[in-house]
């Protein structure tokens, strides 16, 4: 079955690392993508340049930044192919936005049927 894992932020987490630190956490993170079982997966660019977009009476309405302040913010995402929801949480529990006052949400994905 294939979940979602997404990565949830605390800004400023990553910046207020030392330069030695922050490679150690990128290696963590890309260890985690290199892992089989690991799909697919991306960084996002950082909340300050979403743009949030709603539709109001048929009117397209765009607001620079993302939809609401938070003290964290979606910052990336990895699809795992794990047997269960327990190997997924184990998977995800390697993402270092856990340890750093962060989030990973994991949601099994509901995959398409052929038409």
């Amino acid at each position: 079955m294939k979940y979602a894992a997404l990565v949830y932020n605390k800004p400023g987490s990553f910046e207020a690392l030392s330069d030695g630190e922050r490679q150690t956490v990128s290696g963590e993170y890309m260890a985690v993508r290199q892992d089989p079982r690991c799909v697919d997966g991306a960084q996002l660019e950082p909340v300050t340049t979403a743009t949030t977009v709603r539709v109001q009476d048929g009117r397209t309405l765009t607001t620079d930044g993302p939809f609401a302040d938070t003290k964290e913010v979606f910052g990336g995402y990895f699809i795992f192919d794990a047997g269960n929801l327990d190997e997924a949480i184990e998977l995800a529990s390697h993402v270092p936005s856990t340890w750093m006052g962060g989030s990973v949400e994991v949601r099994p994905v509901v995959e398409s049927q052929p038409a």
